[in-house]
């Protein structure tokens, strides 16, 4: 196995921001359990797909790894229990997105037992066809746990040509978040064995493991784990600028690779595969250890928060119970935020519940959330097309949204836009641009939405019209065909008719 060379070639992808980093805080104490609550609260529809059946009911005994969902195909990844207990039933907690609504999860009352399932691991995975390895990934629930959760069995096997590279996403760009220099820093050896598991589902030929230059001794960590490995697998790890948004997937792979993903595309149309260092180590301890994924750790942290740290925490636990664990809020905090502050959610509520997507929860005080001055009209000073990592044009985009010409916006690459924030940071005007474009995205989806539905209709429509005319056609052809059959039956009955006479008149004769 290769390790990381001083002389590999990166390029810059457009625009970016240097922002101040507050990790520190948060890793100045070592990692540690937030501990399960007394009751769980596991949503079924925690990734990119629709949720399957339920396994259990209420009243039902469940243990810790037990599965609580079925799966059909890859875009059904099923949920599974972090704790033993009893099934209380369905619920519904607040959800972080979009804001006021409400996700579906399985309650389970805690017995504190910790008692697990049998664990099932994959053995001698490096020797199992590429789908076995897919197959065992989806069946212990992995998803992408950098935010999207994307299915981590779709993602592997989709309809793509070669994969040639993996990608291991170490770049964590927002200021606040360290869960995943956290996980780097505690289990290197899980992240190198992770991507051994992924590259061999996907046949891949070497793995680049990409972190930032400020996570200090993060690269020798994982130089020292990749040392201690054995195969041909090619593995380098490379350190890259510690720009925002460097962690998006885009902009990694045009600093790694100097390739754009093509608009309209994804990365694996260019033979490339990215995935976060957090879903490789689940998925190495899916195959090496048969552990489904129930847990993840999440970054407590800003200046509402009494002890900033890291802590593994069950998917299902409330954000509250998190808070607790990192000491409590401190007096003053106005907002909960479920990511970062550049590109995060906020929360209406810490009753919110931990998903497998949930990597950071930042409490914000008075302080941090000084009044927004009042937008002023935009002066096309170009600062926000100077800074824009997708190349857009966001004063333009701004126009058509505020025009309410959303078809123009779309024209001019709105979806493109990955709501980073770096255009409303710098500009001058403080118009809340990302708003805009959520806003903007959101009509334009409800458009879409409406054109599919329209279509439908339309085909349902024109489905029943041809039904309509057939069964028409159908009965009329069975009409003519009685008359025809009556017509011919006609004659046949005079000479049935005929013949039963004749029959009567010879009998009448022999009397």
């Amino acid at each position: 196995m290769s390790q990381a060379s001083a002389d590999f070639r990166l390029h810059d992808f457009h625009g970016g921001l240097a922002l101040d980093g507050h990790k520190a805080v948060s890793l100045e104490v070592p990692l540690a359990s937030a501990g399960l609550p007394e009751r769980v609260y596991v949503p079924i529809g925690q990734h990119q797909g629709e949720a399957g059946d339920l396994l259990l009911g209420p009243g039902d005994q469940v243990l810790a790894g037990q599965a609580l969902t079925s799966s059909a195909d890859d875009f059904e990844v099923p949920a599974h229990a972090p704790c033993s207990g009893t099934v209380v039933g369905l619920c519904e907690r607040p959800a972080s997105h979009p804001p006021g609504s409400r996700r579906r999860c399985i309650e389970i009352l805690n017995d504190g037992r910790d008692e697990w399932v049998a664990p099932t691991p994959l053995k001698h995975w490096a020797e199992c066809p590429s789908g076995k390895i897919v197959d065992h990934l989806h069946a212990m629930g992995l998803v992408g746990l950098g935010g999207a959760m994307f299915p981590t069995a779709a993602k592997l096997r989709g309809p793509w040509g070669a994969i040639h590279t993996l990608i291991l996403n170490g770049a964590e760009c927002e200021p606040w978040i360290s869960c995943d220099e956290m996980l780097m820093r505690t289990r290197p050896e899980a992240v190198i064995r992770g991507g051994q598991v992924l590259a061999a589902a996907v046949a891949a030929e070497r793995v680049i493991i990409a972190v930032e230059d400020d996570m200090d001794g993060i690269a020798d960590a994982l130089k020292k784990a990749l040392a201690q490995q054995h195969g041909s697998l090619e593995m380098v790890i490379v350190e890259v600028p510690s720009v925002y948004p460097q962690g998006g997937e885009r902009q990694l792979i045009e600093t790694l690779t100097g390739l754009q993903v093509p608009g309209d595309g994804l990365p694996q149309d260019i033979g490339l595969l990215c995935h976060n260092v957090a879903t490789a180590a689940a998925a190495s301890d899916a195959v090496v250890h048969g552990r489904p994924l129930t847990e993840r750790i999440v970054t407590v942290t800003g200046p509402g928060i009494q002890r900033p740290c890291n802590l593994r925490a069950a998917v299902g636990t409330p954000v509250a119970h998190l808070v607790a664990a990192a000491g409590g809020y401190r007096d003053g905090v106005q907002r909960l935020v479920l990511g970062g502050p550049m590109s995060g959610t906020a929360l209406s509520s810490d009753e919110v519940v931990l998903t497998k997507g949930s990597h950071c929860v930042l409490a914000l005080t008075d302080q941090e959330l000084a009044p927004r001055p009042e937008p002023m009209p935009c002066i096309n000073c170009g600062d926000c097309v100077a800074v824009c990592p997708a190349s857009l044009m966001p004063q333009l985009l701004f126009r058509a949204l505020a025009a309410d010409r959303h078809e123009q916006a779309r024209d001019l690459s709105l979806l493109e836009c990955i709501e980073c924030g770096c255009c409303a940071q710098v500009c001058p005007s403080q118009i809340p641009l990302v708003d805009y474009y959520r806003h903007g995205k959101a009509r334009l989806g409800l458009k879409d939405l409406d054109q599919r539905r329209a279509a439908l209709a339309k085909r349902r429509y024109e489905a029943r019209e041809q039904r309509l005319a057939q069964q028409q056609a159908d009965r009329e052809a069975r009409r003519r065909a009685r008359a025809e059959r009556l017509q011919k039956a006609g004659g046949a009955r005079d000479e049935i008719q005929a013949a039963i006479e004749r029959a009567k008149a010879k009998k009448r004769s022999g009397d």
